[in-house]
């Protein structure tokens, strides 16, 4: 038997394995039942999910899917795979690399379940969520360790945290955008980040009084915010502005994607689309820095909703950065992570 390897797990949300409703509907399920992500108790989630959500949403979610599903199927689930071969090569022999999806296939325990099989010695988790949130990281953390615990369970693992303002993270996504401010030209950069209901951002609040409690909360990461995925996300974009040489006037920070009837973090992308012309910015660049792998948020709903709607509100151009992919300078910087994490989760 030759060296053992190190097994490393690349997670990433997940993703229907077809466009069509039926697809759809089992990827939603297995998604918004996770209590992570609604988190209220399990008999109202199963009713909110099963008799009001699941009824209607799979048909117009598969319709949106439809238009950004290519021959190789889902894009975020064909860009993971394309980031993990090249992660893979560039770790070599010593690494045995497989990717995982939180929701839909191929599952986290699948991927484990391979380097079980392998016989790695040791395991090395990284979340693609450049952010800390409840519903993405801590899900996806959750389950890793559920299922390491029981394939691997007397394997040592590490997690690698939240990467915000990782250098390696930053000088990729400040490629890809530099490139586009250079053929281009737009008006202004609007950075676009997923969206989280407020109460998520609240309960990684450790004081309970400081995040959303004011217009300057997020203005400066502190220890009092530093699990906030709003202060977080604003802190990217200000990096990322600050190496684009971005003027405070040229660039601003938005949250699309959001659901229901609850207050989301604020302000939304989607009133900012009709907002931009009014003040004059007809040519806008988005920039969506909390997906490292272009999908539906990204494609159809920045790029053809988000296009649409700014165009009816007198803008003239709307651009989407394409997200990190699998760039060969991101997949360098992943394999980096592997060998140098950003920060890791504590036992």
């Amino acid at each position: 038997m030759g060296t053992q390897k190190i097994g490393v797990v690349l997670m990433n949300l997940g993703t229907p394995v077809g466009s069509d409703p039926r697809s759809v509907r089992s990827y939603l399920a297995q998604f918004l039942m996770d209590p992570y992500v609604i988190d209220i108790p399990w008999l109202m989630r199963w009713i909110l999910v099963h008799l009001l959500i699941l009824p209607r949403r799979p048909k117009v979610s598969s319709h949106a899917y439809s238009l950004v599903w290519t021959e190789r199927g889902s894009p975020l689930r064909f860009h993971t795979a394309d980031l993990t071969e090249k992660v893979r090569a560039a770790l070599g022999n010593d690494y045995a690399v497989e990717m995982g999806m939180r929701y839909g296939q191929p599952s986290i325990e699948s991927a484990l379940e391979k380097l079980a099989a392998a016989n790695c010695r040791s395991l090395i988790a990284i979340p693609l969520f450049p952010q800390y949130s409840l519903a993405a990281t801590e899900s996806a953390v959750s389950e890793f360790r559920r299922v390491a615990g029981k394939a691997l369970p007397d394997r040592p693992s590490v997690i690698v945290r939240d990467f915000f303002d990782d250098s390696r993270f930053l000088a990729a996504f400040e490629a890809t955008c530099r490139e586009e401010l250079e053929n281009k030209k737009p008006d202004f950069v609007l950075f676009s980040f997923h969206g989280l209901p407020e109460r998520h951002v609240k309960k990684t609040d450790a004081t309970r009084s400081h995040c959303l409690s004011s217009e300057t909360c997020c203005a400066e990461m502190t220890e009092k915010n530093r699990n906030c995925y709003r202060a977080q996300s604003y802190a990217t974009a200000r990096a990322l502005a600050q190496r684009l040489g971005l003027a405070p006037d040229k660039f601003g920070v938005s949250f699309q994607s959001r659901l229901g009837r609850t207050p989301w973090i604020k302000p939304y992308t989607d009133h900012l689309y009709d907002e931009l012309p009014r003040r004059g910015i007809r040519r806008l660049l988005v920039v969506s820095p909390s997906f490292v792998a272009d999908c539906l948020e990204t494609l159809e709903e920045i790029e053809i909703r988000g296009r649409e709607q700014f165009l009816k509100a007198g803008g003239t151009e709307l651009w989407l950065t394409p997200s990190l992919n699998s760039r060969d300078d991101w997949a360098r910087a992943v394999a980096d992570f592997v060998r140098q994490p950003p920060a890791v989760y504590k036992k």
